[in-house]
């Protein structure tokens, strides 16, 4: 079982044909509403990757169907608690290359409280997992509890804030982060991706460590071990959500028990399917889709 606490958003999507400049208005293509959040998508993305997931979070009471739409794609919704406040939401352009640029809404995301969190681990045993993002409060008690139940906690420090470095980072069992991010987290100012890789192997000696890299992979940290798995080269449509499918897939593939390496080939493949598809949820590839562009592109 993962128990996933994280965000639950709304994001209005807009097709622009570049990412607005300062001062500058711009028309949109198209607008989309879907259901996002780090947190979301990664439930999403674990459970198509074929886990157990109960999410753990809060929306406002009017936005059921975002809710009802966790519920039909196979996440436990029964921990979300409802909030007279403004759910979360995402204000997300992408470009006709497929990059984007996203303005964030704490909202709801941002009320979780001890009781609730307490409840929601109280019947989580050792062999769970905790999966956490950085969109919602209550971090410093999400990791306190786990280490009272001896809990393996995935963590994902996105988006990147100074609170992160106060957290007690050496207690994760495994941590997945980008480059911008692990510079933050080991004080590493260089643009070398060797020295923030050394940087990390000192930092987090027993923690398994994704460092994701985009289109070109991800490095894989583990017991001062590092491989290089390439990603899969797609056309992108749309970048948003790529990177919680990553996430999403990597952590379901250790809580089954696989190597770290298949986690993350297969999680490399899922992430790369995905930016093929508009959207960051209704991107998220099923485990079947993936293991038959898997094997495509091994045969190419």
């Amino acid at each position: 079982m993962i128990y996933n606490i994280g965000s639950i958003n709304i994001d209005y999507v807009y097709r622009v044909p570049h990412l607005v400049t300062p001062g500058e208005t711009l028309a949109s293509h198209s607008l989309l509403q879907v259901l996002g959040g780090k947190g979301a998508n990664q439930s999403v993305a674990a459970v198509k990757a074929g886990a157990v997931v109960s999410h753990v979070g809060r929306v406002n009471n009017n936005d059921v169907w975002a809710l009802e739409q966790l519920a039909n794609l196979g996440v436990n919704i029964d921990l979300v608690e409802a909030s007279d406040g403004p759910s979360g939401h995402a204000i997300i352009q992408v470009d006709d290359s497929g990059e984007n640029s996203i303005v964030l809404f704490g909202g709801a995301n941002q009320q979780l409280t001890q009781p609730q969190l307490q409840k929601a681990l109280s019947s989580a045993t050792t062999n769970d997992w905790v999966l956490v993002q950085n969109e919602c409060n209550g971090l410093p008690d999400v990791f306190e509890l786990a280490a009272a139940k001896n809990l393996s906690v995935a963590f994902n420090p996105a988006p990147m804030s100074k609170e992160v470095l106060s957290l007690p980072l050496n207690r994760t069992h495994c941590l997945i982060m980008n480059e911008v991010e692990a510079a933050d987290i080991v004080g590493v100012g260089s643009d070398s991706i060797d020295d923030k890789v050394s940087a990390l192997i000192q930092r987090f000696p027993d923690s398994i460590i994704a460092l994701t890299l985009g289109a070109a992979g991800v490095k894989l940290i583990q017991d001062s071990n590092v491989v290089s798995i390439s990603s899969p080269k797609v056309k992108a449509v749309d970048t948003t959500g790529a990177g919680d499918t990553f996430v999403g897939y990597f952590v379901a593939g250790l809580v089954e028990g696989q190597d770290p390496q298949t986690a993350a080939i297969m999680a490399c493949h899922a992430a790369a399917l995905s930016v093929t598809i508009e959207g960051a949820t209704p991107s998220i590839p099923s485990r079947v889709d993936v293991a038959s562009f898997k094997k495509q592109t091994e045969e190419q």
